[in-house]
Formats: C-alpha cells, sequence, structure tokens
C-alpha cells in the first residue's frame, strides 16, 4: 500500500509540476483551454503506467514458469512477446490520443 501510495503521489506531483512549468503567457498562441492539457496529461500518464506496471507482471510470471519448468521456455516465448507488444502499443497509443487532443 505504501509503494502505491509512493507511485499516485508521484504521478499527482508531476502532472502539477509539469502544468506550471509549460504554463505560458495569456497572449499565446495556444487555442484549446487548461482541460485538453490535463486531460492529454492523464492519458499518456495513465497509459503509460498501465503498460509499464501489465509488461513487469507479465515478464515476472513468465520467468517463473520458465524457472519451474525450463522445457516450456520455446512454448512461452512467442506469447509473451506478442502480449508484450500489445502492452507497448496500449501506451504509444495514449500518446497518439495525447497529441491528437493537443493539436486539436
Amino acid at each position: 500500500m505504501k509503494s502505491f501510495l509512493t507511485r499516485f503521489g508521484t504521478v499527482i506531483g508531476g502532472m502539477m509540476m509539469s502544468s506550471a512549468a509549460l504554463a505560458q503567457e495569456a497572449g499565446s498562441s495556444y487555442g484549446g483551454n487548461g482541460l485538453v492539457a490535463i486531460g492529454a496529461a492523464l492519458s499518456v500518464g495513465l497509459a503509460t503506467f498501465a503498460a509499464a506496471s501489465s509488461q513487469g507482471k507479465t515478464a515476472s510470471a513468465a520467468l517463473e514458469s520458465i524457472g519451474r519448468n525450463p522445457g516450456a521456455r520455446d512454448a512461452l516465448n512467442q506469447p509473451l512477446i506478442l502480449g508484450l507488444v500489445f502492452m507497448e502499443f496500449q501506451a504509444l497509443l495514449g500518446f497518439v490520443i495525447a497529441i491528437m487532443w493537443t493539436l486539436k
């Protein structure tokens, strides 16, 4: 629980600091409002967090099963790589959605 609260606090703190660091003056050419930026930050942050945590759990489970049964290494390799590719695609999709919202 302490680990989760630390990670959650880091994500929230990073979002707050990034909005202050990337703030623009009132006469800037950016036509969107602040809610689009918050939505884009949440999109990237949550997609990246979900992909990273699921990749860690997948790799952990695969290595544990290979450790218990070394003969199953060849059978686990292809599904492991395919699963990691889909998880990475999830993170990239969150980034693409954030870019589309920001440039709208």
